[in-house]
């Protein structure tokens, strides 16, 4: 399967085929807090009948309603895509359905938000701030959260009557802490940065935007309030360097360039987004899937060498982001469907994370599965996730502690989803220890 562009009007003008006639709207986002397998059936019925389903922008206030958007379920469409950066920019917004001020959309999305030279010239600054010497400490500090975080849920378990909630009290605290003792954030400004990071990536769910008739208000101060931690946070490593982070950034140039206050700004949100929550609905929804699957769990405990293909299972089964917008730059054709400069592609990885073309038996989940190229961390191109390879090694240490610390964890009931459809993620996933009533 190819892209093939073509000069500006030269292309006669696609075919928006909505999905109306299926009873499907991925715009509504009351879709989005469906159980996984109801999800999965309508984007098997959009693989197989409607490939490229064109769909209304969800109504934002305060922000005017675009033209709409493709939805991308194959996973030869968006490898496709996600190849061709000059063709399927990043740069219009790739974290927002909707148009949002090219300030905003940079200072959001970051990196994800930006196309070469700029996006390469950033990438290249950060990249050399991850040291192994740096990624090495980070892990260090992975096994001591972990360890610390444990015994606390063990603690408030035997203080009450065995309850835990698994998000609350393991997946949330676990990333949050290692984010936050990687770039040096001071104790005290911890929950803020949580319930930031909450808001930012609620999807506008009510239960954390109480505004429902201005959530973008809650957005921008919630970023307000994030920027202006890392401002303080950079100036005060220029003046005294520590060993965080946050002074590597500062003080890492290449080709004579550092970035810039408000850069790492953004890049710490995006830390919270590709760090933080990705990898702490990786941890909840990864223990609920053992749960719903005891054979695989046990497989996994018996055979610590397990691991790795375990946890590329859990990245794909639960693909905790849940799509990338793409814009056209031209327009062309994609595996036979025509498109115009100024199309939206939405990349719905956790559609292809379950395609049948490429991956046998895709909705049964098999800790041994290999080879597995899922997309959960991005496709193709140059917006792969940076941060992969720590998200795993931090997915590993968790799970292998918890098997080790938690071996008595039950889920008890049925998880809070987040009404999004940014981030498969949950709100609360009740628990217990100790086999307590």
């Amino acid at each position: 399967m190819s892209v093939d562009a073509a000069p500006q009007g030269t292309v006669p003008p696609p075919r928006r085929a909505g999905a109306e006639d299926l009873g499907i709207d991925l715009s509504d986002r009351d879709f989005w807090v469906c159980p996984p397998a109801e999800r999965h059936a309508v984007f098997d019925r959009l693989r197989q009948e409607r490939p490229f389903a064109f769909f209304a922008e969800p109504e934002i206030p305060n922000l005017p309603v675009g033209p709409g958007y493709h939805a991308i379920t194959r996973y030869a469409d968006l490898e496709a895509i996600s190849s061709q950066p000059a063709v399927f920019c990043s740069g219009s917004g790739a974290v927002s359905i909707q148009d949002i001020p090219a300030d905003l959309n940079e200072f959001y999305g970051s990196l994800i938000s930006m196309d070469d030279p700029r996006h390469a010239r950033i990438r290249r600054i950060v990249s050399k701030t991850f040291t192994p010497r740096m990624l090495e400490r980070v892990i260090g500090s992975v096994e001591l959260v972990v360890d610390d975080v444990l015994a606390a849920a063990r603690r408030k378990a035997a203080d009450g009557d065995g309850a835990i909630d698994v998000v609350a009290d393991i997946a949330a605290p676990i990333p949050l802490r290692v984010i936050c003792d990687m770039m040096g954030v001071p104790e005290e400004d911890r929950a803020m940065v949580l319930a930031a990071s909450n808001v930012i990536l609620s999807g506008g769910d009510p239960e954390l935007v109480e505004d429902q008739d201005d959530p973008l208000t809650a957005l921008l101060m919630a970023g307000i309030e994030l920027g202006g931690l890392m401002e303080r946070l950079a100036a005060d490593r220029v003046a005294e360097p520590r060993d965080d982070l946050t002074t590597a950034l500062v003080t890492t140039e290449v080709d004579g360039e550092k970035l810039t206050h408000q850069e790492i700004g953004s890049f710490f949100i995006l830390l919270l987004v590709a760090g933080n929550e990705t990898t702490r609905n990786a941890i909840s929804q990864g223990l609920l899937v053992l749960q719903e699957n005891p054979e695989e769990r046990a497989r996994w405990v018996a055979d610590p060498g397990l691991t790795r293909t375990a946890i590329e299972e859990i990245v794909r089964w639960t693909s905790p982001v849940t799509w990338m917008r793409r814009t056209a730059t031209q327009d062309g054709e994609l595996n036979g469907y025509r498109f115009s400069a100024g199309d939206k592609f939405l990349l719905f990885y956790a559609a292809a994370n379950r395609d049948p073309e490429v991956f046998a038996e895709p909705q049964r989940f098999d800790v041994s599965r290999d080879p597995n190229p899922h997309v959960g961390f991005g496709s193709k191109g140059p917006h792969f996730c940076l941060g992969a390879h720590l998200a795993r090694r931090e997915l590993a240490v968790t799970f292998r502690k918890i098997f080790e610390q938690l071996p008595d964890l039950e889920i008890t009931g049925p998880p809070s989803r987040l009404r999004s459809s940014f981030v498969n993620g949950l709100k609360r996933l009740p628990a217990r220890l100790g086999g307590a009533a």
